[in-house]
């Protein structure tokens, strides 16, 4: 095999490095699977301390944690900054973070257990365990008003495929902009926490108090794209979270952490952080015209009360080192350390493209500029991203493993929005920088 095919993945035909490549090479050189955890030095990985130097030592976020690894062996951990602008507490891969939609791959991936063990169907119609959902509604102008001149009947039914994907046509209050956003927050289908600051218009609203009155009032709003014709980003994961209360016969935490927590040793994975665990707590900035606010705070975060219900979509808190172990599970095709969480089958139909085929032609996720599947809450890489998998978060948290090189990595640090800077793709770009040149030399 030659260079050019064995970083493939990594690198477009213009020779640049994707911001989808995976990384994970450092770890291959700190030895085999029995190699302990290792906390590089930014002079082991120069192209990631210079990042992790402009973004901390710069300013514009409080801290940074990345972890990186390759196959079953142990992740290596990266980390700069503090808890907080002001806590002297020093951030490693055991500091939680808010992972927010990094939740959703979590979430497919028990939706897959669900399905392997013939609890339901991929194609199954979901108002067979939810008849709520038997007879929706669909605005004939996307986000336009919800009024019966703007509805029509759905041409076909919202299938498990469909939520894993966001092919059902649900909306999201974060996506939507037009009435159905307002009447979302009203009838209480906030889709996760951000801070005690209600009061602040971006903040509005609260959730409401059960996953099972989640899935009652989502029922009664229109969908926004007929089902399975276009990927729209919605709830389709915290509704998800109901389902699988359903056909296992377990609250939806409970579920998570039996079947994957547990298994996976994910110690510091929690819907609501432990009041002991506070000093790991980071604190959470929303930037302003370039100014950080603090918007929950170590000492008194919204995440340490007890939420509505487990906001499957976007509700988790994590440490790298945790969510490591996910993605190494992932990588390891369901096993973890000589343990089995779920079937090489789930994990190998969970990290494929499910869009349905009643997508239109031309129809696809796009990200960075081109287009990918997605597969159980996840993007799925094609072509020379092919074995791609993984989520973002939206205070800038990012997990991903490529399957075919065994490859993982993630990245921990806390503002909102994500978007105000391009950290997810720089990430990518200066750590494969580092990892390349190490598995050349590894590989010779």
């Amino acid at each position: 095999m030659t260079e050019r095919e064995l970083f493939a993945p990594y690198i477009s035909r213009r020779g640049m490095l994707r911001s989808g490549a995976m990384l994970g090479a450092g770890a291959a050189l700190a030895g085999g699977p029995l190699a302990g955890p290792a906390f590089a030095q930014p002079e082991d990985w120069p192209a990631l301390g210079a990042m992790l130097g402009e973004y901390v030592e710069g300013g514009k976020v409080a801290n940074m944690a990345l972890g990186l690894g390759w196959g079953q062996q142990y992740p290596e951990f990266l980390t700069a900054g503090e808890t907080s602008f002001t806590s002297g507490v020093a951030v490693d891969a055991d500091t939680l973070y808010r992972i927010y939609s990094m939740t959703k791959p979590i979430t497919g991936m028990a939706a897959m257990i669900c399905v392997d063990e013939g609890l339901m169907g991929l194609d199954q119609p979901i108002a067979e365990i939810l008849p709520a959902f038997a007879e929706m509604q669909v605005q004939k102008v996307y986000d336009g008003p919800i009024t019966a001149d703007n509805l029509e009947p759905a041409t076909r039914p919202i299938t498990i495929r469909n939520l894993l994907t966001h092919t059902s046509g649900l909306g999201y209050s974060i996506v939507q902009t037009g009435p159905l956003a307002e009447a979302y927050t009203d009838a209480g289908l906030v889709p996760g926490l951000v801070s005690r600051l209600q009061d602040l218009p971006v903040f509005r609203g609260t959730a409401v108090r059960s996953l099972e009155l989640f899935a009652d009032r989502l029922a009664e709003m229109p969908l926004v794209y007929q089902p399975g014709t276009k990927w729209s980003y919605s709830v389709g994961l915290d509704l998800m979270g109901r389902i699988i209360e359903v056909v296992s016969g377990q609250a939806f935490d409970a579920f998570l952490k039996q079947r994957i927590f547990d298994p996976c040793g994910m110690t510091s994975t929690f819907f609501r952080v432990p009041e002991s665990e506070a000093h790991r707590m980071t604190a959470n900035y929303f930037v302003l015209n370039g100014t950080l606010l603090p918007i929950d705070l170590p000492h008194n975060s919204v995440f340490y009360d007890e939420p509505p219900f487990a906001f499957g979509g976007s509700g988790l808190v994590s440490t790298a080192r945790d969510y490591d172990r996910f993605l190494r599970m992932l990588a390891g095709w369901g096993e973890l350390d000589g343990a089995r969480v779920m079937s090489e089958e789930a994990v190998r139909l969970g990290t494929s493209d499910l869009f349905p085929d009643s997508m239109p032609e031309g129809e696809a996720f796009e990200f960075g500029g081109r287009q990918f599947g997605f597969g159980a809450a996840g993007l799925v890489g094609k072509d020379d991203a092919e074995g791609l998998y993984g989520w973002f978060g939206a205070a800038g948290t990012c997990g991903l493993v490529n399957l075919k090189w065994g490859l993982r990595h993630n990245l921990m640090t806390q503002y909102m929005p994500a978007t105000t800077y391009p950290i997810y793709e720089q990430f990518a770009l200066n750590a494969a920088q580092d990892a390349i040149p190490q598995l050349l030399g590894q590989r010779g």
